[in-house]
């Protein structure tokens, strides 16, 4: 199975790509989208824009993307939950199936540790994928998503179903 993984970000965006074979796992590539236009339709429309490239370069058969933390900069979380949304759109639309991730979820199945910092993750990514040279810490993030789809979002969930009295 081939899986995309989206770090989302209005100014720049990591995508990730990997192959998953049972346990094992392979990269297949990386990389950032960055942003270009003066206001915020046009840095939107350029993201989706490399995203739609990015699927149709390498063929994903699922994706995942982080889902948004709300903290302290309102503005700034607005915006990010706007360039996310155009990733799952793009996603949608390319017919996807879409796993979302916490990310103390991906840093504690990729780390071992729900707040690990961005260099670990960077290192552990490496590790789990030998060869790979992530572009950046938002493309080492992204592919960290992606693993984490690996063991997650391949198995069919768990439905718990009501039971009512």
């Amino acid at each position: 199975m081939r899986i995309l993984g989206i770090d989302p970000g209005l100014r720049t965006l990591g995508w990730g790509v990997i192959e998953s074979h049972g346990s094992r796992l392979s990269h297949v590539a990386n990389g950032l989208c960055k942003s270009d236009g003066d206001d915020l339709g046009e840095r939107l429309l350029s993201l989706y824009n490399q995203i739609v490239e990015v699927i149709a370069e390498h063929q994903p058969d699922q994706a995942a993307i982080e889902q948004t933390f709300v903290n302290k900069d309102g503005a700034g979380t607005l915006k990010l939950g706007q360039a996310r949304g155009v990733a799952l759109l793009t996603l949608a639309q390319a017919g996807l199936p879409v796993g979302e991730y916490a990310p103390n979820r991906v840093k504690k199945t990729v780390v071992g540790v729900g707040h690990a910092e961005k260099e670990q993750v960077l290192h552990m990514v490496k590790l789990q994928l030998p060869g790979c040279k992530p572009k950046g810490a938002d493309a080492a993030d992204a592919l960290a998503i992606a693993i984490c789809h690996s063991y997650y979002g391949a198995a069919p969930q768990a439905r718990v179903k009501e039971v009512r009295a």
